[in-house]
């Protein structure tokens, strides 16, 4: 076990003021694999005084030399991806062979990536008589959950930096071991003191004071649809920019033309990355009523596929969820979803016969549009088919849900999965398939948040518009 007994706050590891830790679990193991320590309100004050005092030098720094900081941080973590894959794989439970490509593999890349889009960025424009230039928003307060830990932090912090921004972060509480290896990264690649904060501990203390730190200018929060609001609520008395990124119940609509087996393998596959444990997971199997014994024989054999087992097994497929609570929440959606009448395509409520571990067998359901589990996000292996019977109903069934985040549309060609796809109330739309762009922007309609992560567009986020209104050159 490892135990972690400081916070990194203004450029150096600082002691925990309280004795109280916070114990991180392996979730194959159900061992105690590291402790971090609970962070006070007095802490993260500090590591926001750390941050205000670090801006204004940082945001002055040209943008190359930011740029440079942030190659460093990549290169770092290029360099300890064994560890930090291993790291994680126990901490959420993605099979390693996975989390290393995934969950590493991504983040190192996004660290380069964001260094290119500063370099490259248009930073002032002429607008008439205006010079309109864009500039960093300020201290940012970063709450970031644990299924895509490094990766979620990384989405908030290498944009941020990247602009001119100075950070605090406050990493889950389930899964912060990753984040402290990243933290040790950055103080080895010489960010400034201040620039970069880490804070360990929970959201209604660490998290509750960055969302009302009058000198923290916005929050960036990505978690369940009830945190985010009540760090909007919080946020708005400061009237800071909140960007939320949020729950989904995200629809793959299989329209009646398409290819059913390679439809039925891609939408299972997009429910069941880690262990389902995704916001915009494809958790809802939309099928032309007519065709629903051929989807679900379709299903089962693919479900078969799906072997469960610890994560650092190799022939583990599906790992196990990341805590027990997260397992009896997820088990008692299923049973709620029996106990509605739903046909057990495959899988259960009984959990796979691991002495330890937090699993759950990968299951699908038939059920009711109108079902609790078609509106309720689940958060675990657990899919869910729903017939209508023309594409008007699986349009209105799509659209049914408080979340717009992710979907999927599968046709017999890409112009008329298109055209249900620009029904679909939702922030991005698979087609046929079609594979995750890093580049393009990520985030939800309604209740699966605002604002954009990834690409230029998540760099955006993080900047101010101001206007200089020059006096018109006189004409000769």
């Amino acid at each position: 076990m490892t135990t972690y007994p400081s916070h990194y706050i203004n450029g150096q590891w600082v002691k925990a003021q309280s004795a109280e830790t916070l114990p991180v679990y392996d979730s194959s193991t159900e061992e105690v694999m590291a402790t971090v320590p609970a962070g006070t309100a007095l802490e993260a004050e500090r590591a926001v005084l750390a941050a205000r005092a670090a801006f204004d030098a940082w945001a002055a720094l040209p943008v190359e030399t930011r740029a440079a900081y942030l190659d460093k941080v990549a290169a770092g973590l290029k360099a300890r991806t064994d560890e930090m894959a291993l790291t994680i794989a126990r901490e959420v439970g993605m099979p390693l062979k996975m989390a290393r490509a995934v969950q590493v593999g991504g983040p190192t890349w996004h660290w380069g990536n964001f260094a290119r889009i500063a370099r490259n960025f248009e930073w002032e424009k002429k607008v008439g008589n205006s010079l309109v230039v864009r500039e960093p928003i300020g201290v940012v307060g970063c709450i970031t959950p644990w299924n895509f830990p490094l990766s979620q932090i990384t989405l908030k912090i290498a944009p941020a930096l990247a602009a001119g921004c100075t950070v605090v972060l406050k990493p889950s509480e389930i899964a912060p071991v990753n984040a402290m290896i990243l933290a040790e990264i950055i103080h080895e690649a010489g960010l400034p003191p201040g620039v970069f904060n880490l804070v360990n501990g929970m959201g209604p203390v660490v998290g509750e004071v960055l969302a009302t730190h009058p000198e923290v200018d916005m929050v960036s929060f990505t978690g369940s649809t009830r945190a985010g609001k009540r760090v909007s609520e919080l946020a708005s008395q400061s009237v800071k920019r909140v960007a939320l990124e949020l729950g989904g119940k995200s629809a793959s609509v299989i329209l009646d033309d398409a290819d059913m087996e390679a439809a039925v393998k891609g939408t299972i596959s997009a429910c069941m990355l880690n262990s389902g444990q995704t916001c915009s997971a494809h958790t809802r199997m939309l099928v032309p009523a007519g065709r629903y014994d051929e989807v679900k024989a379709l299903a089962k054999t693919v479900i078969a596929r799906f072997s469960v087992g610890p994560s650092l097994e190799e022939t583990s497929k599906l790992g196990p969820l990341v805590s027990a609570n997260q397992r009896d929440r997820v088990l008692g959606f299923i049973r709620t979803g029996i106990e509605e009448g739903a046909d057990v395509i495959a899988g259960g409520d009984q959990p796979p016969a691991f002495e330890k571990g937090y699993f759950v067998q990968p299951t699908i359901l038939g059920i009711k549009a109108t079902d609790t589990l078609a509106q309720e996000e689940i958060f675990g292996p657990v899919l869910v088919v729903i017939p209508y019977k023309d594409e008007e109903e699986a349009v209105a069934i799509a659209n049914s849900t408080i979340y717009g985040l992710g979907g999927g549309v599968w046709s017999g060609s890409d112009e008329h999965a298109m055209k249900v796809a620009r029904r679909i109330r939702t922030g991005q739309v698979d087609i046929n398939g079609g594979p995750f762009n890093a580049n393009a922007p990520f985030g939800g309609y309604k209740q699966s948040g605002n604002g954009r992560e990834a690409g230029v567009y998540g760099f955006e986020e993080f900047l101010e518009l101001k206007s200089l209104q020059l006096k018109p050159v006189a004409a000769a």
